[in-house]
């Protein structure tokens, strides 16, 4: 599905403007709570464009390009999970929102868990998808190595968007050719100039939020001590379409005793989570949450 054409925003936050997506949808969108949704941490706001497109009939969906990312990629530090809560909050304040749903996708399930615990007042549910739960890193790891192709990425220069779009093809979590929403969200990344484009993620801020979801305590702590519903749906393979992924169900049996409910999306990757057939069902899980806190 192509994703209907978002609203683009420019919200005024610490060091200059944060850029964010809109899609509004009907009078049943606008009487239900707004789903703010974040994304992870290589990505851009048009990760969840897909998702957008089945629930903007249901809720307003509105995904920032958080800090270093995407349109907000001039936005200077401090970065930090926190940082991007702090963006948040900016971002719902400027829109006159007072409370919303969270959406977030692998390092955005940390920000929302955070999110949730530092402004309780703010935020009715949360959905994890595919993060959020911190698991025990190998020792003296760290983002570049868990991260591995996702990083080297960075370091890379692309001679036009066509070899953009190959780079993705050849990428074991996607099929070619892409899907159209796949296509928009890679091609949001690009920044600089042919012959020499590159993505927009800034290596800096990958890097100081990568050590927050890896050591900070708040951070690892945040999905325990939630103070709404919260929902982690997980994929079945991981960044590189492997199996298993980041969760388990043996892994994920820690948060029994949290109130976090857990759902398997076993046929799909950590990155195919959020498109095609996939999309409209995490749309579903999504208004079913909003519905039930509003």
């Amino acid at each position: 599905m192509i994703p209907p054409t978002p609203v683009e925003l420019s919200v005024p936050v610490h060091g200059g403007g944060l850029t964010a997506l809109r899609w509004d949808g009907g009078e049943a969108a606008a009487a239900a709570l707004p789903v703010l949704a974040v994304h992870g941490i290589t990505a851009n706001a048009l990760s969840f464009g897909a998702v957008a497109a089945h629930l903007s009939a249901r809720a307003t969906v509105i995904a920032p390009d958080l800090r270093g990312r995407g349109a907000s990629h001039e936005l200077p530090g401090p970065y930090g999970l926190g940082s991007h809560v702090e963006d948040l909050v900016a971002l719902l304040d400027h829109l006159g929102i007072d409370r919303a749903v969270l959406a977030g996708h692998s390092m955005g399930a940390f920000v929302a868990c955070l999110a949730a615990v530092r402004h309780p007042d703010r935020f009715a549910a949360a959905v994890l998808i595919d993060g959020g739960y911190g698991l025990p890193a190998p020792p003296g790891a760290d983002v570049d190595h868990l991260l591995g192709p996702a990083m080297a990425r960075l370091h890379m220069e692309f001679p036009d968007r066509d070899a953009y779009r190959d780079f993705w093809c050849r990428h074991p979590a996607f099929t070619s050719p892409l899907d159209p929403a796949v296509e928009a969200y890679t091609q949001r990344d690009l920044v600089g100039r042919e012959p020499h484009l590159r993505s927009s993620c800034s290596l800096e801020a990958v890097r100081t939020d990568g050590a927050d979801f890896l050591t900070d305590p708040e951070v690892l702590g945040a999905v325990h001590r939630l103070p709404c519903p919260a929902l982690l749906l997980w994929a079945g393979r991981g960044l590189l379409d492997e199996t298993p992924g980041l969760y388990t169900e043996q892994r994920l049996a820690a948060l029994a005793g949290t109130g976090v409910r857990t759902e398997s999306f076993g046929d799909d990757n950590h990155y195919s989570i959020l498109f095609g057939a996939s999309a409209a069902a995490l749309a579903e899980r999504i208004a079913g949450e909003a519905q039930a806190a509003g």
